[in-house]
């Protein structure tokens, strides 16, 4: 087990505290901050808030936080390199903080690690859900319907069937105490500000999948499946009837937005536990602290998560990270 956690395990940073900063949200794992006199960018700070079935529980996991903060460092970075995946801009601005204006700077003893400074984009409302496997909602639907995101499949599928090629299966984006809605691929226009952002969006998402699923694959892992985020740059101030830019957000291909399965494990018709937070799932579908009084879903109250179901999460975690980017985790990274 990681010394990090076993050292540090009551100190989860569940709320950032940066009063000079204007808070403008706090969504279930990441805090966001306006800065004064930078209009044109945002602090995102991944805290150590942990949520399942669309709620937020009471306790955290320690530094993990900073670890979605490197991993999805690691991706941003990837893509943006990757031949397949360059041409897809994302938000990111610097993850260092003294990079950053020094209204953040002094902050840095609680922000550091779990930071990154970011482009202000106005963020579209529609998770852009890529599935290369079926598997946990997607699986459920099927059992019942026999489709998926309203897509018809076709009979006899079992669990954990590859899809070739992966297909896009996205969702609203909800509001914090309310829960996603799956869509069908057509409705997706229906939800945007402009209906002809629908194919690009589509088309990058499919893409990032892609180069992502390639190299876990390459390290032992499946990407099951991921959720991206879009928002739209508005155009500069030098040409303001240029078109905003489609360009990608929020965090990328951590364990939590994507399943990542270990390959060797895999075949059609196994149940397979990945490296997200399936314990913590398992263990509130169980009744664990009471989960589950009011019936399930995002009307339930957060519970205490207990020490062993906080290792257990932390640990799967802590490999899924070691094995994607090749460096042991360290809460100073």
């Amino acid at each position: 087990m990681n010394a990090i956690l076993i050292t540090t395990m009551a100190t989860a940073l569940l709320n950032t505290d940066c009063p000079t900063l204007t808070l403008l949200a706090r969504g279930k794992v990441r805090d966001i901050y306006e800065v004064p006199n930078h209009p044109e960018a945002l602090l995102f700070v991944a805290t150590d808030r942990v949520s399942a079935f669309d709620v937020i529980m009471k306790n955290g996991i320690p530094n993990k936080g900073k670890l979605l903060t490197a991993l999805s460092l690691f991706f941003f970075n990837y893509l943006a390199t990757a031949p397949e995946t360059k041409h897809i801009p994302n938000h990111v601005i610097t993850s260092k903080i003294s990079e950053m204006p020094e209204e953040v700077q002094v902050y840095a003893d609680q922000l550091d690690g779990r930071a990154i400074w970011v482009r202000r984009a106005q963020v579209l409302p529609v998770e852009a859900i890529v599935r290369g496997y079926i598997t946990g909602s997607a699986w459920g639907e099927y059992q019942k319907s026999g489709t998926m995101h309203g897509i018809t499949l076709p009979e006899g599928m079992k669990e954990s069937t590859q899809f070739i090629p992966p297909l896009f299966t996205p969702s609203t984006k909800a509001e914090i105490g309310d829960k996603d809605e799956n869509i069908h691929p057509d409705q997706v226009r229906d939800h945007l500000p402009d209906p002809a952002l629908a194919e690009p969006l589509k088309s990058y998402a499919l893409a990032l999948y892609s180069t992502a699923a390639k190299h876990s694959l390459a390290h032992g892992l499946i990407l099951a499946d991921t959720k991206f985020e879009f928002g739209l740059l508005p155009p500069p101030a030098s040409d303001p009837t240029a078109a905003p830019t489609l360009l990608l957000v929020d965090e990328c291909l951590t364990p939590d937005s994507s399943r990542f399965w270990p390959a060797e494990t895999w075949a059609e018709g196994n149940k397979m536990v990945g490296f997200d937070k399936q314990f913590l799932r398992e263990w509130l579908k169980s009744g664990g602290g009471g989960f589950g009084k009011k019936g399930g879903g995002i009307e339930e109250d957060g519970v205490e998560i207990p020490e062993d179901i906080i290792k257990a999460t932390w640990a799967k975690y802590d490999e899924a990270f070691e094995l994607l980017t090749g460096k042991k985790f360290s809460a100073s990274l």
